[in-house]
């Protein structure tokens, strides 16, 4: 079947051992789009991006992405653990795995790769630093040279600037923009809606069970963020079961519901 979106989604349920945390969500998101995801806690933001980089098997419905390898993908950076013993040239160079495989040396071009992503978000003169010793912001920076460094036409990131400082933020904004520029697609987890009206043209408010999409001055209104925090409720052990489709065998299943609607 032909998709002239680069990703779409339809009728998805997304969740964890069968406790879905995204339900029934139908959205369209085209190559060179720049798109902020925004929501209350608990409403499946991160969920998404984990499904959409390849990472967890929707519990039904649809899901059309890129292939996992052609997506960049950044988890929230406290996920990530820094106590293995790598420099930050080593670090980054991860980033070119899925062009050198398990065995495969780094060439020069790769050298040269890991060098100017260092460059880009300025940290050259770091390369020799184990990254355990680096600062929040430095920290956040390499996780952007990395990204830089496998150079992937989509890029997702959950939630990129929490506790950066301000200058760093600023510093990585420009470089999402440059993206942009370049026409890659970047989809990005955010809790700062100034920041998202400020940067982001699109926005995908998201509820657990219910969504709003599109330009982020229609959709980042008080009122349907106001509507957004209702419809977020806490996880319900016994709540009711919410009906999925299997996208393999095309029947009807249960998983439980996360919040009644």
């Amino acid at each position: 079947m032909a998709h002239s979106a680069l990703i779409d989604l339809h009728d998805l349920t997304l969740g964890h051992d069968r406790h879905p945390a995204v339900h029934h969500l139908n959205l369209s998101v085209h190559a060179g789009d720049l798109v902020a995801v925004v929501g209350p806690n608990g409403a499946g933001k991160s969920t998404l991006l984990k499904a959409l980089a390849g990472r967890l098997a929707p519990l039904g419905g649809h899901l059309h992405a890129p292939p996992a390898d052609a997506v960049a993908w950044l988890p929230q950076a406290s996920s990530i653990d820094r106590s293995f013993p790598l420099s930050v040239a080593e670090f980054v160079m991860l980033g070119r795995w899925h062009r050198l495989g398990p065995w495969r040396k780094p060439s020069a071009a790769d050298r040269e790769a890991v060098q100017h992503a260092i460059g880009a978000v300025g940290l050259t003169g770091f390369e020799s630093r184990p990254i355990g010793t680096l600062s929040g912001g430095q920290w956040q920076r390499a996780l952007f040279a990395r990204l830089v460094a496998q150079d992937a036409r989509v890029v997702l990131l959950d939630e990129p600037f929490t506790a950066v400082d301000p200058r760093t933020t600023d510093e990585l904004l420009a470089l999402l923009h440059r993206w942009h520029g370049e026409g890659r697609t970047v989809i990005a987890v955010l809790h700062d809606l100034e920041q998202v009206r400020r940067h982001f043209p699109l926005t995908l408010l998201l509820a657990r069970h219910r969504a709003r999409f599109g330009a982020t001055a229609d959709v980042l209104t008080d009122a349907h963020w106001d509507e957004a925090q209702r419809l977020q409720e806490p996880f319900e052990e016994k709540a009711e079961v919410c009906e999925v489709h299997d996208p393999h065998t095309g029947h009807e299943g249960h998983a439980p519901h996360g919040a009644h609607p």
